[in-house]
């Protein structure tokens, strides 16, 4: 069997959807779009005839459940036009209400089913059209009564569109009383669309495409929205394909100190975890990183899951980090993101069309509020892998924020370890000093190059972030309890 041609292919209007078709629906076929009531059925089959409108081609609706203003309620909800659109009502008239108009000795099967094909028919004569959407094959399926006659009324259909060059979308809201796969082995590909309600904010939407003859199409689950202007569709991050070999150049933090600390500064393409109880500096340390690259004139972008992009711009003033001004220019795009509402297939999308606009530095801060929008903790490294080796294959730095609990003194534990998955470790520490509490900065990793194994002096102020000079004559630093070595010495040769 030949497959259709890229140029053959028809688009469906729907963003992401092509893509995991592999490019799109082949003419003249028939194709299921099944999923409970409001996963967006109805939004999918205008989405889809709102392109064939666009491309100057005669689409029809067919709706066996609702009314035509019902239909055009959904479009206005979206700020569509209409224009273009027919819409085909195959509705059971009010006369049905009246009691001579019972049947008693016939089932409806017998009696509604031919005049409802008649006039599905009848619509499709009329308008002549390339595409169409028939909503829903539940009415078809409870008219039929046996799956025998439902599934040879359904053939009979399939012959009479392709013999039409009709390309159909046959709509299921699977409200039937029992679970049929008859269309599924009819129809040329199956979309199922399936919602799932979480403890705590909005719904998660995913769209699985459950077969497509003689198309290699990406499997799995996929993220999808509905939003005003219709679906939107995240196919679900592979980064394999975008494996290549290139030059790593090492981009500087801004921060001299630090630098000589990283053993010249963070590679391009490289993942860099920034560690840290509260308080210490992690998000000011990220800021500061993305300000340098901003000063080289490139592009950043910051997506802040706790923090508000105006306390970000307040704390970066307030270190004479200009972050503002470069917002305002296009050059800084900053994302607060709630992560009740947020797919985990959405923030990739996010993460992602930030690099393909040129962003060379992306910042998530914080893991800790990246974890909270996976409802399933047990792929939040996978998500995360993903994410980070695409962005690498982009050539961008790439900073995390994760934050650990404890103050001072005792184990450091985190939420989520990434540590593994990160090309590099800087770690924050609190450390008690003579009445004051200081912090300090180590690098406990790096995979681009050889970086210094000392402990340094960190500082925050209104000129900025300072990195000092190494913390020598004491042990215990990251415990946050040093002791001098001569005492510990002294304390030695007393035993």
């Amino acid at each position: 069997m030949s497959l259709p041609t890229a140029e053959r292919f028809l688009g469906t209007g729907i963003p992401g959807l092509d893509t995991i078709l592999g490019g799109g629906l082949a003419p003249g076929r028939i194709y299921l779009v099944e999923g409970e009531p409001g996963t967006g059925k109805t939004t999918t089959g205008l989405q889809f005839l709102q392109e064939g409108v666009r491309h100057g081609e005669s689409v029809l609706y067919i709706t066996l459940a609702e009314s035509q203003e019902e239909v055009r309620a959904v479009a206005r909800s979206h700020d569509w036009d209409m224009t273009g659109i027919h819409i085909h009502e195959v509705l059971p008239s009010q006369e049905m209400l009246r009691p001579e108009q019972q049947y008693t000795m016939f089932h409806p099967s017998e009696v509604e089913m031919a005049g409802t094909l008649q006039q599905i028919l009848a619509g499709v004569e009329q308008c002549k059209p390339a595409r169409v959407v028939l909503d829903s094959l539940s009415e078809l399926q409870l008219l039929a009564d046996t799956a025998l006659r439902y599934r040879r009324q359904v053939l009979a259909l399939k012959q009479f569109f392709s013999t039409r060059h009709c390309t159909v979308m046959l709509l299921d809201d699977r409200t039937s009383s029992s679970a049929d796969l008859q269309v599924r082995s009819i129809a040329h590909g199956v979309i199922q669309l399936e919602q799932s309600v979480k403890d705590y904010g909005a719904e998660r939407r995913r769209v699985r495409i459950i077969k497509f003859r003689g198309r290699d199409f990406m499997g799995g689950l996929h993220d999808y929205n509905i939003v005003k202007g219709g679906l939107v569709i995240h196919p679900r991050l592979v980064a394999a394909g975008t494996r290549s070999l290139q030059d790593r150049q090492q981009l500087s933090t801004g921060l001299e100190e630090l630098d000589t600390l990283l053993g010249g500064g963070l590679e391009e393409g490289t993942s860099t975890l920034v560690v840290g109880p509260p308080g210490t500096g992690k998000s000011s340390l990220a800021a500061q990183i993305v300000s340098a690259a901003l000063a080289r004139g490139d592009k950043a972008a910051m997506f802040l899951f706790e923090e508000s992009i105006s306390n970000l711009l307040h704390r970066a003033d307030g270190l004479n980090m200009e972050l503002r001004g470069a917002m305002s220019a296009g050059q800084l795009a900053l994302q607060q993101v709630d992560p009740a509402e947020l797919s985990p297939g959405q923030f990739a999308s996010a993460a992602c069309s930030a690099a393909e606009n040129g962003a060379r530095v992306v910042v998530i801060d914080s893991l800790n509020g990246y974890m909270n929008a996976v409802p399933d903790e047990r792929f939040m490294t996978t998500h995360l892998r993903e994410l980070l080796t695409y962005l690498s294959q982009q050539g961008v730095v790439t900073i995390l924020v994760g934050v650990q609990q404890g103050m001072l003194g005792g184990p450091m534990s985190s939420a989520l370890d990434a540590s593994y998955l990160a090309d590099n470790v800087l770690m924050l520490r609190y450390y008690e000093h003579d009445g004051e509490v200081k912090q300090a900065v180590s690098v406990f990793k790096k995979r681009g190059s050889v970086h210094e194994r000392t402990i340094r002096a960190f500082s925050m102020s209104s000129k900025g972030i300072h990195v000092g000079q190494t913390l020598r004559g004491y042990r215990g630093i990251l415990t946050g309890v040093p002791v001098p070595l001569t005492q510990a010495s002294d304390a030695r040769g007393a035993h």
